[in-house]
C-alpha cells in the first residue's frame, strides 16, 4: 500500500476564531502560486489580489512596495493558482493562530516574521 503525504490540513493553524464565519472572507488569490493552509498573505494594492507575503519587497532588498510586503491575512485552505487566479478563503480578523503552523515564503528571516506577526496582530489575528 502506497501512502500519499498530503501536507497541512485546512485551518491547521487556527486556535480560535469569532463565531460563524465572521473571521473569514472569500478573496481572489493571484495567479502563479501554490499555497498551503496557514500561508501568511499580503494584498497587492493595485489589484486587490492576495499573494504570499513578501517582507523584503520594498525594504531596499530589490523590491518596490506594492502591498505584498505587509501581512494582512492567513490562508484558510490550500489554493493552487499556478495557471489562473482563483478564489480562496482567508482568516481576516478576530482570530488566534498557532505561530508554529504558519507557512512563510522561503528565506523569510526571524525579524521579518516578527514584524509580520505584529502586522497580523494589528488586523486582529494574534499569534500564540
Amino acid at each position: 500500500m502506497q501512502v500519499q503525504e498530503l501536507g497541512p490540513g485546512t485551518a491547521c493553524y487556527l486556535v480560535s476564531e469569532a463565531n460563524g464565519t465572521r473571521s473569514r472572507e472569500v478573496v481572489t488569490i493571484a495567479q502563479g502560486q501554490n499555497l498551503l493552509p496557514g500561508a501568511v498573505l499580503g494584498k497587492v494594492t493595485a489589484t486587490g489580489k492576495y499573494v504570499a507575503v513578501d517582507p523584503a519587497n520594498g525594504s531596499g532588498e530589490g523590491g518596490t512596495p506594492d502591498g505584498s510586503q505587509t501581512a494582512v491575512a492567513v490562508l484558510f485552505a490550500a489554493v493552487d493558482t499556478t495557471t489562473a487566479e482563483k478564489p480562496g478563503v482567508i482568516t481576516a480578523r478576530d482570530a488566534e493562530v498557532a505561530a508554529h503552523a504558519l507557512a512563510w515564503p522561503a528565506g523569510t528571516t526571524e525579524p521579518q516574521k516578527t514584524a509580520a506577526l505584529a502586522q497580523l496582530a494589528a488586523m486582529g489575528i494574534v499569534a500564540r
